[in-house]
C-alpha cells in the first residue's frame, strides 16, 4: 500500500507539502496486485473514524494536508487517532503509546484541513 512518496528520481520531495506529494504518487503507483496507491478522505474525519471503530480497527491517521515530511524531531504533521475499544489492543505495545506516557515529546499544530488514510 502506497500512502506517500519522499523521494523520486534522486530528488527529495520531502520538503513539498503532503497534497502535492500524494499527487505525484497516484501518478506514478501502477495500482496492481503488488501495490496500490491509497486514497485520503478530506473533511470527513469524524464519520471515516466511526467507521473504523465499527469495523474494529485500530484507528486511522490524520495528515495535515500542507504539511511536510518531518523525521526524526519531536514534531510531526500527522496524528493517529486510536480507537478505544480496539479488540486486539491488550498487550500491544508501540510507539505511539511510548509518547503518550511521556518517554518523548511531540510539538503539533492543529490544522483545519486534514487527510485521512
Amino acid at each position: 500500500m502506497a500512502f506517500d512518496v519522499l523521494w523520486l528520481d534522486g530528488r527529495d520531495l520531502r520538503r513539498l507539502p503532503l497534497i502535492e506529494r500524494k499527487a505525484i504518487l497516484k501518478r506514478i503507483v501502477p495500482n496492481n496486485d503488488r501495490v496500490r496507491y491509497v486514497e485520503h478522505i478530506e473533511l470527513r474525519g469524524v464519520e471515516f473514524f466511526r467507521a473504523a471503530c465499527a469495523m474494529d480497527l485500530e484507528g486511522i491517521t490524520a495528515k495535515w494536508c500542507h504539511g511536510t515530511y518531518q523525521a526524526g524531531g519531536a514534531t510531526t504533521s500527522w496524528l493517529k487517532i486510536k480507537h478505544p475499544g480496539y479488540s486486539q489492543i491488550e498487550g500491544r505495545s508501540d510507539l505511539f503509546t511510548a509518547r503518550a506516557e511521556g518517554h518523548t515529546t511531540r510539538g503539533r499544530t492543529i490544522a483545519p484541513r486534514l487527510l485521512l488514510a
